[in-house]
């Protein structure tokens, strides 16, 4: 099998446009979580979200463009220029015809319903633009990123929930571990801060009204946000003969189904993927020093997985540093593992861990170190990002410095 690397990283969300801007909030431990600004939020019971400020379409994507990229494809299309453009790789030849995306999103287009539905619904409206549903179609996103650079292997999209991300990350490290594709452009991206979005989420009772604080006491939720991540993924036996710069390794994966309730997590589900991926990855427990949690800040999740950390991980569970960067981005549902998977790549590369922000008192079923409200330096060599969807669905990556 062939060894797996990441030579590109883009991003937006709400700490930053870019990476760079994005790892210093987050060195920062700073929160890009504030009140929300679009139409009809008076009428909603949650009005704060990670919401992408300052974003400006004009001069980046023509008319046409607009007509068909809805915001969570007007997102991982910016995030791909900066993966790709920082990879150095141009999709020519052999290259371009093996080379593909896989991405992730759990609702695509939500911005694009929530825009038509209002023009039928409220408007009375009787017709709605051609190409509504090119633009709010799933795949629109890993369509668009493929045409626009010219990547004519594998490309589709996945949509497992909030584990959307790992999920189309690990097929595509699996895809060039294979030998099947020389490179491959993953990650994920997600836009549902909108009426419809939101007023959706609330129904399910497990949003914050003030803030994402993920294993402190006294928590009351999630806090959803959004943004895109996009990375390259290369051969490095390819990557290092042209010279690139490696940002980290991808060593392992695994994926787990609860098979037990549709909202709930498991314990034991989780433990399985966390355990698979670090049997994937052929190193021993032992050897991680960061998680990146998934630590949504609701009750059920955050005490679900530091149960299923201290299983795999045993007495070492004492000494691992584990931590939720949606404390400040907020939750992008599909895309974010991918955003979450630069908190990885700054452990590996800079050896600073990213906080969870907002803690405010231990809990005592949440007793690991959490890397309360200020970032910390430390020299790690391995991590694992963890990604655990409603369904029951869990992806875990495992990444290791180079």
């Amino acid at each position: 099998m062939k060894r797996v690397v990441i030579t590109g990283a883009g991003t937006i969300n709400a700490l930053g446009h870019d990476v760079p801007q994005t790892l210093e909030a987050m060195r920062e431990g700073r929160c890009g979580i504030g009140p929300l600004e679009f139409r009809d939020v008076d009428r909603l019971a949650i009005k704060i979200g990670g919401q992408v400020r300052d974003f400006e379409t004009e001069g980046r994507f023509n008319r046409q463009q607009m007509t068909l990229y809805d915001r969570f494809t007007q997102f991982t299309l910016c995030a791909a220029e900066e993966a790709i453009a920082q990879s150095g790789l141009e999709f020519h030849g052999d290259l371009a015809a093996r080379s593909g995306v896989v991405l992730g999103t759990a609702g695509g287009g939500v911005s694009t319903w929530d825009d038509n539905y209002r023009s039928v619904y409220e408007d009375g409206k009787n017709r709605v633009h051609p190409f509504v549903v090119p633009k709010l179609m799933n795949n629109a996103a890993a369509s668009h990123v493929s045409m626009q650079y010219n990547l004519k292997g594998p490309t589709f999209t996945v949509s497992t929930a909030c584990a959307s991300s790992n999920h189309a990350m690990a097929q595509a490290f699996a895809m060039v571990r294979s030998g099947m594709a020389p490179a491959m452009i993953t990650g994920g991206s997600e836009s549902m801060l909108c009426f419809g979005g939101v007023k959706a989420w609330e129904g399910l009772r497990v949003m914050s009204k003030d803030a994402c604080r993920p294993f402190s006491l006294g928590r009351n939720g999630m806090v959803q946000g959004e943004g895109a991540g996009v990375f390259v993924f290369e051969e490095y036996e390819r990557a290092r003969a042209r010279g690139a710069e490696i940002l980290c390794e991808v060593i392992g994966f695994a994926m787990s189904s609860d098979a037990a309730d549709i909202v709930m997590p498991s314990k034991q589900g989780a433990a399985r993927a966390m355990a698979g991926a670090l049997a994937d990855a052929g190193v021993n427990r032992d050897s991680v020093g960061y998680i990146n949690a998934h630590g949504t800040g609701t009750a059920a999740n955050d005490k679900t997985e530091c149960a299923a950390v201290a299983d795999v991980f045993g007495p070492h569970a004492d000494r691992l540093m584990i931590s939720s960067t949606k404390s400040m981005h907020g939750h992008l549902i599909g895309g974010t593992g991918a955003v979450e998977l630069l908190a990885c790549i700054m452990a590996l590369r800079d050896g600073v861990i990213a906080p969870t922000i907002g803690y405010e008192e231990p809990d005592p079923e949440c007793a690991l170190d959490v890397v309360p409200n200020e970032a910390r330096e430390a020299d790690v060599s391995v991590c694992l990002s963890n990604a655990f969807a409603f369904g029951g669905l869990n992806a875990v990556l495992a990444l290791r410095r180079i």
